[in-house]
């Protein structure tokens, strides 16, 4: 068919508010599919937009005069370029990112806006640029720590397997899962770690890697905020994607275990069918609060806390981004501490702040990068105009982290972990590793009524007739720790642990106790009826019934009675001594 010219007949020529080239009616809407995606830039020829297309005369666009001023001593390509981010900046992602980049986003340099990256300006080209952009990419990134209200551990999230740190036996280089995320092979997983071990950046490193290589559609939803509906709107999604682009979804769902049992159901039959690849991130134990169906359909990756070692070079990582020195590896330069702060004063740090950091930190990334942002942030806005360098000292760590970072959930699975650790050192006598513990749970805000229940307990069931009274200590421990409260009953619990610990033990009451249970609960047939000599006889009938026959009370005596005092199947067992069949 023959190509349709403009007439008369037609309500006009339409002009493309990209490329600024004139279409009809029936043309516009092709060529902006064509255009958008193309960026400005004719698809078939490469030439730049509006470079040989003028509109028909008598319709000439004001456009075209602010074209025209600014194509003087440049190349059109140029002029082209700073008219569409002038004139239909509306079409950009970021206007801010296009017209003058600020302070708060010169440090991410890689991550920009498409539009961004398709400007190219020459050395002339007259653009409104903020004054920090002449700054060198050093100082502009720690003035950017410190005016950007972005957390750092997030700016500094690893895209990388090579960039993440310390989880060499879950991705080390020889395992299983290490080849797999690298053959684009992913399989539905529970991220099982303590907080700031790198669940979710690992997550988004296998995001990522999905995206990049164009496999998988990634989705993140957190259990705190998503709703069931919301879940199976990604699961449609889901379906429609496999039939008619054969592309994979993969489902993040961070901190999975805030979903109840019916919800986690959901996920069932779609894991099963691979409809979606579901990566949940927990920081409690899977096998308490993730379905045991759901978890026989996904591999657990139990992610360790951070080594000091890690954090140093996670740590070691941010520096270098960031543009900070260590003091020590900085040699003497006399040119760098005469020049003024025109530019931004530069940033040392002590390597003893780093290493005060890798302790205290308890192996939560997050912890450690957040807390060298606070304390950058509060010298820099502390320093005077005049001054050129900044040297951040073990002792602002120390005030940023104000004490160690103690990891305990009083309703979680460290919770457990620590009480039976308290439990074990007291019965193996070790009063150190004893108080050591104590001080975990309490320091971490432990109920202390909860631990003094457990020493009343620990005293019969450990200590037993060894020392009877251990079981007075113990409860004379919990009534002290109702009245008194934390912090001052501290000292209570610490006495009554290291006499529990010190106390000799038995637990001869509780073996034996523990047989007549399995007696109890293993006996076949009818359990055997209360002899008669050792029933009451209130009424006549009863002792008409011969209860209480026989029976010899024992003050009447002089002597040891000899009667017995079990049913006849059990005569002759003892239960101290008793092993069960």
């Amino acid at each position: 068919m023959a190509e349709r010219s403009v007439t008369s007949a037609d309500t006009g020529p339409v002009q493309c508010p990209i490329c600024l080239k004139y279409f009809t009616n029936v043309e516009i809407n092709g060529h902006l599919d064509k255009c958008l995606l193309s960026g400005g830039t004719d698809p078939t020829s490469g030439a730049s937009a509006a470079e040989d297309t003028k509109p028909p005369p008598g319709k000439r666009s004001w456009t075209d005069a602010v074209s025209t001023q600014h194509s003087v001593g440049k190349n059109k390509e140029e002029s082209t370029t700073a008219t569409q981010s002038s004139v239909f900046s509306m079409f950009h992602t970021n206007r801010e990112n296009v017209l003058a980049p600020s302070e708060g986003n010169v440090l991410f340099t890689s991550i920009q806006s498409p539009v961004n990256k398709r400007l190219k300006r020459g050395p002339e080209t007259s653009v409104s640029v903020a004054p920090s952009a002449a700054v060198s990419e050093t100082d502009a990134s720690s003035k950017s720590l410190f005016t950007f209200s972005k957390p750092l551990a997030d700016t500094m999230r690893p895209t990388t397997l090579e960039e993440y740190y310390g989880q060499t036996k879950v991705v080390g280089h020889e395992t299983l899962i290490r080849s797999l995320l690298n053959s684009q092979e992913v399989p539905s997983l529970i991220l099982w770690g303590p907080p700031g071990c790198g669940k979710t950046t690992l997550a988004h490193i296998i995001s990522s890697s999905s995206k990049k290589n164009g496999t998988a559609r990634f989705v993140v939803l957190s259990a705190t905020s998503a709703s069931i509906n919301d879940v199976r709107e990604v699961i449609k999604q889901a379906q429609n994607e496999a039939r008619l682009c054969k592309r994979k979804t993969i489902l993040f769902i961070d901190e999975i275990h805030r979903f109840n049992k019916l919800q986690q159901d959901t996920f069932l039959p779609h894991v099963e069918r691979g409809t979606i690849t579901l990566i949940g991130a927990t920081t409690e134990n899977p096998s308490f609060q993730v379905n045991a169906a759901l978890l026989s359909r996904c591999r657990v990756l139990a992610l360790e806390k951070l080594s000091v070692e890690a954090m140093g070079s996670i740590l070691n990582r941010a520096l270098a981004t960031l543009g900070i020195r260590v003091q020590e590896q900085e040699p003497a330069n006399s040119k760098d501490q005469t020049q003024t702060a025109e530019h931004g004063p530069k940033i040392f740090i002590e390597q003893k702040a780093l290493d005060t950091i890798a302790y205290l930190c308890d192996g939560d990334a997050r912890v450690g990068l957040n807390s060298l942002q606070l304390s950058v942030q509060a010298q820099m806005s502390s320093c005077q105009p005049n001054n050129s360098t900044i040297l951040i000292t073990e002792e602002h760590i120390k005030e940023g982290l104000q004490r160690s970072h103690i990891l305990y959930d009083k309703a979680g699975e460290e919770h457990y972990n620590c009480i039976s650790a308290l439990h074990k050192s007291m019965r193996g006598s070790h009063e150190n590793a004893s108080l050591y513990w104590l001080g975990r749970m309490l320091e971490g805000g432990e109920d202390p009524l909860y631990v003094a229940r457990r020493l009343v307990r620990f005293a019969s069931e450990d200590v037993g007739l060894a020392d009877p009274c251990a079981l007075s200590q113990a409860v004379s421990t919990f009534q002290a720790c109702h009245f008194i409260g934390m912090p001052e009953c501290e000292v209570i619990l610490a006495q009554c642990v290291v006499y529990l610990a010190q106390a000799p033990k038995s637990v001869q009451v509780y073996q034996a106790y523990n047989n007549v249970k399995t007696c109890l609960r293993t006996h076949k047939g009818p359990l055997p009826p209360v002899p008669l000599h050792l029933r009451n006889a209130p009424t006549t009938l009863m002792k008409q019934l011969g209860y209480a026959k026989g029976y010899k009370y024992n003050p009447d005596f002089s002597e040891p009675v000899e009667q017995e005092y079990l049913p006849s199947e059990l005569q002759g067992v003892d239960f101290f001594t008793w092993t069960p069949t």
